[in-house]
């Protein structure tokens, strides 16, 4: 059974930093492109970041940039999601997602109809 279990969520003040561990099992993940989405309450789900299996492809959602960082480990089958400067308004569930094809990264690479397997989300809390 493949799983994608996040970890890593909490609760911290704005300004702080967080760093989110995504672990997968089942399967290996290191031919994949991998990364994050949040989903806010009350607010639809929206895309944050992605790594290439390489990890030489990144992609950040603008409201991110410059305070984000994914990295993965491929021997590790781990993928994460450093976050920096973190305000209010990053305050949602975090989900890992793998994309199920080797070795790409769809066009639409932010529409979460792109990737397979997700995972339950971990909880980031930012107060102010």
């Amino acid at each position: 059974q493949v799983q994608l279990v996040e970890s890593g969520g909490g609760l911290v003040q704005a300004g702080g930093s967080l760093r989110l561990s995504c672990a997968a099992s089942g399967r290996t993940f290191n031919k994949n492109t991998m990364g994050w989405f949040r989903q806010a309450p009350g607010k639809e789900r929206e895309f944050v970041s992605i790594i290439s299996w390489d990890g030489v492809h990144t992609y950040y959602a603008d409201s991110v940039k410059g305070r984000f960082t994914i990295s993965r480990d491929n021997a590790e089958n781990t993928v994460y999601l450093q976050m920096n400067s973190l305000q209010p308004e990053d305050t949602a569930v975090y989900s890992c997602v793998a994309e199920s094809k080797i070795a790409y990264i769809g066009y639409y690479y932010y529409r979460e109809s792109e990737y397979d397997y997700w995972g339950q989300g971990t909880q980031v809390t930012v107060s102010s």
